[in-house]
């Protein structure tokens, strides 16, 4: 059996609530649509990038998958800039017309662990996980963070270490990890 403890674990997840992990959504074919899942996935916080996304939402033609993609990526610009609930509204909305894409899901739990919503989170996070997603070190972090939020260190460890075995070379969870200590008993 072994215990888990975290150094100042309530200041460091609301410093990592703010940096939660994102997943976007490629959509191609040109269009404001495209431009709009490249900022989002470059990283992009700027609110004219949304008004990118939206007006492709009213204008352009779009399949479902790519319609409910773009309602995504709108989604993550808005959760760089801490617009939870407008951001839940895009996920909501994406989730309405593809069921099945996880990042939504991943990406409204992020939304709700932001909010400290932390038992929220789990079910679309869960959800995102048993549908696949594209970087599901990403869903892996942010449920870490949500069991964090939760005071459940030993499953926010485990979450955290599978989401740098998926990603090796993305710093963040190999960051949070450093707060962790285990001892054997």
């Amino acid at each position: 059996m072994f215990k888990l403890l975290t150094a100042a674990s309530i200041a460091a997840l609301s410093w990592a609530a703010a940096d939660v992990a994102h997943g976007a959504v490629t959509v191609i074919g040109g269009g404001l649509a495209q431009a709009c899942s490249e900022a989002a996935l470059g990283g992009q916080d700027d609110p004219r990038f949304q008004e990118i996304c939206t007006v492709a939402l009213d204008t352009e033609f779009m399949l479902p998958r790519d319609r409910a993609g773009t309602y995504v990526n709108r989604g993550v610009l808005k959760l760089r800039r801490t617009s939870y609930s407008e951001a839940t509204r895009d996920f909501n909305e994406a989730v309405r017309l593809q069921p099945e894409m996880g990042e939504a899901y991943v990406n409204r739990g992020a939304a709700s662990i932001g909010q400290k919503r932390y038992a929220d989170s789990l079910s679309d996070i869960n959800k995102a996980l048993a549908l696949g997603v594209s970087e599901p070190e990403k869903a892996y972090f942010n449920r870490a963070l949500a069991y964090e939020g939760l005071d459940d260190a030993k499953s926010a460890y485990f979450d955290y270490q599978k989401a740098l075995e998926i990603a090796p070379e993305w710093p963040a969870p190999r960051e949070q990890l450093t707060r962790f200590s285990v001892s054997r008993r």
